[in-house]
């Protein structure tokens, strides 16, 4: 017979109770980025640019439910890494990879709705599906290939055991990680910065009444500001950085300071409230998207009633051709 005192017995609820946190997320982000896959590859709005960028954040945040956190509930019962070194470094490149996409695909996004104001009247000659893939296909690319150094062995991994997830330790390459860091969060902070600074300042001047002589430029440059989708992508990418904000604060603390938090959970609290950052994007979109809430219901319609989803769709001219 087996005895557990107090303190065992509250270390083994508290791990049980993490492990249900992450199994949790882990089903959500799959259900919801699953979901907004299939809405938009179903409901496909011509001219509609954007969409191709929010699929490409549902796609990544799709492989980081399916990849790397799964693999995170049975190590927070067991408080170890049970999977071996091989694993351990997919998982840690992977989580880099896609950490990298998503800010990448955030700053094309931003473009994207500086082009939409900047140039209103040749915004869909400038801005092309087939362009937007191409830039979404050289991002993948060129994600996997600048992180790909550790995974070939010049990095060792490094299971975190307060947050349950096997990182690459980048204190030992401490020259490429500021380069990868500068290629990364330089241009597409720099970006995100300028574009919707001019946005928003665009935004107050056609509000203040500021007047534009060129009467055809101004009408679409209005009808473009009254689109929703500028503040529900700058909302987006606002959410995106709060997110994961507290852990990159708390690691450059940590590596600077050379002292580690010892507030109980922190490490685990504050990983994995930037992972569910792949959630929140699906409440975003449905709170301030009517465009995709249209093409959800859509889907739903079309879900339930083939035919009647079909005709709807053909009316409200959402699944033409491209």
């Amino acid at each position: 017979m087996i005895i557990l005192s107090d303190q065992d017995y509250y270390f083994t609820l508290e791990a049980l109770t993490q492990a249900a946190i992450i199994l949790t997320m882990a089903v959500a982000i799959i259900l919801a980025n699953v979901l907004l896959i299939a809405t938009f590859v179903y409901s496909r709005a011509p001219g509609d640019v954007i969409n191709c960028y929010l699929l490409s954040l549902a796609v990544a945040d799709l492989l980081c439910g399916l990849l790397v956190v799964p693999l995170s509930v049975y190590p927070a019962l067991v408080h170890s890494w049970v999977y071996g070194d091989i694993v351990c470094r997919l998982i840690g490149y992977l989580e880099v990879t896609l950490w990298a996409v998503q800010v990448y695909t955030f700053m094309w996004i931003s473009v994207d709705r500086y082009l939409a104001v900047r140039k209103p009247l040749r915004y869909e000659t400038v801005q092309t599906k087939t362009r937007c893939q191409c830039w979404m296909a050289f991002t993948w690319i060129s994600a996997a290939m600048m992180c790909c150094p550790p995974l070939l062995g010049f990095n060792q991994p490094k299971f975190d055991e307060k947050a349950f997830v096997c990182m690459l330790d980048w204190k030992d390459m401490a020259a490429y990680t500021v380069t990868l860091a500068i290629m990364v969060l330089g241009p597409s902070l720099i970006t995100i910065v300028y574009t919707y600074t001019y946005i928003f300042s665009m935004m107050k001047r056609l509000r203040s009444g500021v007047p534009i002589h060129d009467k055809e430029y101004a009408t679409a440059l209005s009808e473009n500001l009254s689109n929703p989708s500028h503040v529900m992508s700058f909302v987006l990418i606002l959410t995106f950085w709060l997110s994961w904000l507290p852990f990159i604060f708390i690691r450059m603390y940590e590596y600077w300071g050379n002292h580690r938090f010892t507030i109980p959970n922190i490490h685990f609290t504050v990983f994995w409230l930037g992972v569910l950052n792949s959630v929140w994007k699906a409440i975003v979109l449905l709170t301030l998207s009517p465009q995709f809430r249209l093409m959800l219901r859509i889907l739903c319609l079309t879900v339930c009633c083939r035919s009647k989803g079909r005709l709807q769709a053909e009316l409200i001219g959402l699944d033409g051709d491209d």
